[in-house]
């Protein structure tokens, strides 16, 4: 998934708890923040600490990554071709 936005990231992290079964409260408590922090993430609510927002991310097992925005739009919407980009990245560029 591309998150363009804090509405994608907190849309994101909604669909994660719930595929884990976490309530908000679950997660909030994992994360040491309080519900209505994960509450207002969820919402896409602007100006989330990161240092908490990677916190909630690593409390839900999704790794943050960081990459070429042109390997992304090469694939068909959200799908990318991860063999290609190792190989390219072999070959050094």
């Amino acid at each position: 998934m591309i998150v363009r936005s804090s509405k994608d990231l907190g849309a994101a992290v909604k669909a994660r708890r719930k595929v884990l079964a976490l309530d908000q409260g679950s997660l909030a408590a994992k994360v040491g923040v309080s519900r209505q922090w994960i509450g207002a993430l969820e919402q896409g609510k602007p100006g989330a600490e990161l240092a908490l927002v990677l916190r909630t991310l690593r409390a839900l097992d999704m790794p943050l990554s960081i990459g070429d925005p042109l390997v992304a739009r090469e694939g068909d919407g959200d799908s990318v071709d991860i063999d290609a980009i190792v190989a390219r990245a072999r070959q050094g560029g």
